[in-house]
């Protein structure tokens, strides 16, 4: 089963162009070390939430907007094994990150339901 790294991260509105050069640069390292697939997305409909959202989950400024992205890895195996090699390739170190990392939020995520992957057959097709 697939396993994903997810991140939300704030980042400032006008470093939009700057984080999509990092993201586009940083996607080819991840797929060399294994990754299945390579998502960055940038807001476009977040809503306030009542207690929660998005925005207020990484402290969010006026001037910021989030970005949801993930990794998918055909395993935690491969992902475990990736993230310690790739500490080590010079690409990790090339570009300055477009914002500030201490409000960035990651985590490893174990496929529960995956519809790409574990979609049934058309009806009639079986």
């Amino acid at each position: 089963m697939s396993y994903f790294d997810g991140f939300v991260i704030p980042v400032p509105s006008a470093n939009k162009e700057a984080y999509r050069r990092v993201a586009a640069a940083m996607a080819p390292v991840l797929m060399d070390y294994g990754a299945i697939r390579v998502v960055e997305t940038w807001n476009d409909d977040v809503k306030p939430g009542k207690i929660n959202d998005f925005r207020t989950a990484v402290i969010a400024e006026p001037a910021e907007e989030v970005v949801f992205s993930f990794v998918e890895w055909p395993s935690k195996e491969v992902r475990d094994a990736a993230h310690a090699r790739m500490m080590d390739d010079p690409r990790m170190e090339q570009a300055e990150m477009p914002f500030s990392g201490q409000r960035l939020i990651y985590g490893g995520f174990a496929s529960l339901v995956d519809t790409l992957h574990d979609a049934p057959a058309a009806p009639g097709t079986v």
